[in-house]
């Protein structure tokens, strides 16, 4: 088993840097690259930044108990919440672009089933980490408290993780609905891919019955 863990956690991390490589590639190349200038440029950070923290480091601070199994839960939980402030710091700088480049274009914020989904998921994620901030990194919670909400807080956390999965996956597809250009390009076809792949080994490993971290386990 360990070894199995060993090589799934090697193929989720090469999903997910390629995840991060060929989203950084298609709009860096085939959109023009990146700017802050409230051009088409400055959108393209968006789902660079998407991609990267609720794809990639998202996935990464599920696995961290999969990977350091038989580490001190505090450090685990530091790394664990770490992760997680960075996805969510990533992620709000990849926000705060769409919707500065929207107000400066003139374009309404929220106006797809992907806007909708994809703040949900951000705002649910952000609470997530919150509770999860509060009740096991800070000594206040009582025993009881954590051993009733740790199974919501890992059920939702995989919830979570498969919403941002399909958001990504709605962005990309709307963005090939809005594409002009008669150009054709097959690394959306393959980000959408290696998305779903990344995600799916995340999801499969963190609920795999018999590969809980030594924490889960009675």
């Amino acid at each position: 088993k360990e070894a199995a863990i060993f090589y799934i956690i090697c193929l989720a991390s090469v999903l997910g840097v390629a995840c991060v490589v060929i989203t950084g590639v298609w709009m860096g190349h085939f959109y023009g690259g990146y700017a802050w200038n409230g051009s088409g440029q400055q959108f393209n950070v968006h789902p660079l930044c998407m991609v990267l923290g609720m794809v990639f480091l998202y996935g990464d601070g599920v696995l961290v108990y999969r990977v350091f199994r038989n580490e001190s839960k505090r450090s685990v939980k530091i790394l664990h919440a770490l992760i997680h402030m960075m996805a969510l710091v990533i992620s709000i700088v990849g926000l705060v672009a769409v919707f500065d480049y929207h107000n400066k274009a003139n374009i309404p914020n929220m106006y797809s089933l992907h806007s909708w989904c994809g703040m949900l998921t951000f705002v649910l994620y952000f609470l997530q980490w919150l509770l999860g901030l509060g009740l096991f990194l800070f000594p206040w919670a009582s025993t009881v408290l954590r051993s009733w909400y740790l199974p919501l807080h890992v059920f939702f956390g995989l919830v979570l993780l498969a919403m941002a999965v399909g958001s990504s996956l709605m962005g990309i597809t709307e963005k090939l609905i809005f594409r002009k250009s008669a150009i054709y390009c097959s690394h959306p076809e393959r980000a959408r891919l290696i998305v779903l792949s990344q995600g799916s080994d995340s999801l499969w490993q963190a609920a795999c019955p018999g590969f809980e971290p030594a924490i889960f386990r009675s």
